[in-house]
């Protein structure tokens, strides 16, 4: 039986901090939105009666505040470990 060997992918420096930039402006994104005004005046919502009364529960808006939560903190994490490579990698 052949074993499947598991070796570390090597990201570049400058993809990791794209990466790490793009979660957490993600995660901020959807922390912030479901409480403006934009969240209420959206097209889809205007054009489907069903959606606009989901959008409106508090519940689906702490959902994708929870979502923005989870994406941010991967972001802070993933840039930190990034550093913490960058400077404990002689290479």
């Amino acid at each position: 039986m052949k074993r499947c060997s598991l070796r570390r992918t090597h990201i570049p420096f400058f993809l990791r901090l794209l990466l790490s930039a793009y979660f957490i402006e993600a995660g901020f994104l959807l922390i912030l939105a479901p409480w403006t005004a934009l969240w209420d005046r959206n097209y889809f919502a205007a054009s489907w009666p069903w959606l606009s009364t989901l959008m409106s529960n508090h519940f689906v808006r702490g959902g994708v505040t929870g979502v923005g939560l989870v994406t941010g903190w991967v972001g802070v994490r993933d840039l930190s470990r990034a550093f913490v490579s960058r400077w404990s990698d002689p290479t």
